[in-house]
């Protein structure tokens, strides 16, 4: 066993990719759309500077990650009822006739990962993780398999929110260890689990209890859980959120874990969960954006999710409840994203909402340099490569702009389906996962 571990250690360490063609996790390298990558094609399609296409079994809006030499994507596998059985199977799960027409649900599922070759496209592994029997619902937009998978030495963690975390070994498709921790989530999973030295961080904001988890990435051994704090709002559907963690080193050094949810935006002491400053941001629930940080102004931006989006800029440098202080610097309550990131380029802050509203803001005080539409609806975030922004929308359409301070088009690319997980760019190549397909473009 030492020696098998030790030729795992060594062939990790000779095809350990560079930054530009590693994707570890949701929004890539440091979780905030950013690719160093270069040589990144603004031209393609279905049959045009198309290197591969795989189709994928089952279904998913988990985007990939790569960790040189394979993709890694969640899937679930559904069998759906026909609608007498749905109504039953919804009946039982308690929901509200009112709802029925917003919500799905499997008879069943089987959820997997599968690992694509990045050179050919072939699927090398599809690793069965575990079968459930009726699940619980979900929201007709969402998937069983929406959190991105995170990529950590040699494992890949997928996270299915309550219907469980499975660690695998890479190398081997070993499962290494799984956990479960039961969650009602209403509409199904959203939030992407997050990789902090030897924590695996989870955003676990239900209808029912809200709270903040740590697990040892090794052992999948809980080091700490941390609830979040009490919430005006009476209904559990105002409490869910579904955030992905972001770390951020404030002017003072510390390090803080940075947790967006319903009504709180709380900073955690990374190692051991202690609360070090919250912020209440109103009324906004079901939080879906990652935040962005700024470390050359100390600002902090994200938006506050669905009710009325609010962005908001704040510096981290507080301590205890800053709501009401000086440390919010500016906030824009229109046209912001419910569901796509922001994305920060230098001094400028880019979002583009929900129904395509594309605004550029200057980052420092929130003055608007420019907005306008693009055409389409948008759940995947913008991703930044070679100087130009991708934008991807649900109905299957690419638009590539220059940052700066006006819009600048330089292409728009159409595929078949849909779109709901973000680009990926890396160098030479740019990776789109569809509802149906997973595409590999060269320029």
């Amino acid at each position: 066993m030492a020696n098998k571990s030790l030729f795992i250690a060594i062939i990790l360490a000779t095809v350990s990719p560079t930054r530009a063609d590693y994707w570890p996790q949701f929004r890539g390298p440091d979780g905030d759309g950013i690719s160093r990558a270069t040589n990144v094609p603004v031209k393609f399609g279905e049959s045009s500077n198309l290197t591969w296409k795989t189709d994928l079994p089952g279904r998913g809006w988990s985007s990939p990650v790569c960790d040189g030499k394979s993709l890694w994507i969640t899937t679930a596998i559904e069998i759906f009822p026909d609608e007498e059985e749905r109504i039953e199977l919804l009946t039982e799960a308690g929901e509200e006739e009112k709802k029925f027409k917003q919500k799905q649900v499997a008879r069943s599922i089987g959820l997997a990962l599968l690992e694509v070759d990045y050179e050919t496209g072939s699927i090398k592994q599809q690793i069965k993780l575990t079968d459930i029997e009726k699940p619980d619902p979900i929201h007709k937009f969402n998937s069983y398999a929406s959190p991105t998978p995170v990529l950590s030495g040699d494992k890949v963690i997928a996270h299915f929110g309550t219907f469980g975390t499975f660690c695998i070994n890479r190398m081997t498709g070993d499962e290494v260890w799984n956990r479960k921790i039961e969650l009602k989530h209403s509409v199904g999973p959203g939030s992407s689990p997050f990789i902090k030295d030897d924590l695996l961080v989870l955003i676990c904001d239900g209808v029912d209890r809200q709270f903040v988890t740590a697990l040892n990435v090794d052992s999948g051994a809980t080091v700490w859980t941390t609830d979040r704090p009490e919430m005006r709002a009476e209904k559990g559907d105002q409490k869910k959120s579904y955030n992905t963690p972001i770390i951020a080193t404030d002017p003072n050094g510390r390090e803080q874990l940075i947790c967006m949810g319903s009504q709180w935006m709380i900073s955690y002491v990374p190692q051991t969960g202690e609360e070090i400053w919250r912020l209440d941001h109103g009324s906004g629930f079901s939080v879906v954006p990652r935040p962005v940080y700024s470390k050359d102004d100390d600002l902090l931006f994200f938006s506050t999710g669905f009710g009325k989006p609010v962005l908001m800029a704040v510096h981290t440098d507080g301590n205890g409840d800053i709501t009401g202080t000086d440390r919010v610097v500016w906030q824009d309550p229109k046209r912001i994203p419910a569901k796509p990131s922001p994305l920060l380029l230098d001094g400028r802050l880019f979002v583009i909402s929900d129904g395509g509203i594309t605004t550029c803001f200057r980052a420092a005080n929130g003055t608007i340099l420019w907005n306008g539409r693009i055409d389409g609806n948008y759940s995947a975030s913008p991703v930044f490569a070679d100087g130009h922004i991708y934008v991807a929308s649900e109905e299957g359409k690419v638009t590539v702009f220059s940052p700066g301070d006006r819009y600048t088009e330089v292409a728009t690319n159409q595929i078949e389906g849909s779109i709901m997980a973000s680009p990926i760019p890396l160098n030479g190549a740019l990776v789109l996962r569809s509802d149906t397909a997973v595409y590999r473009f060269h320029p």
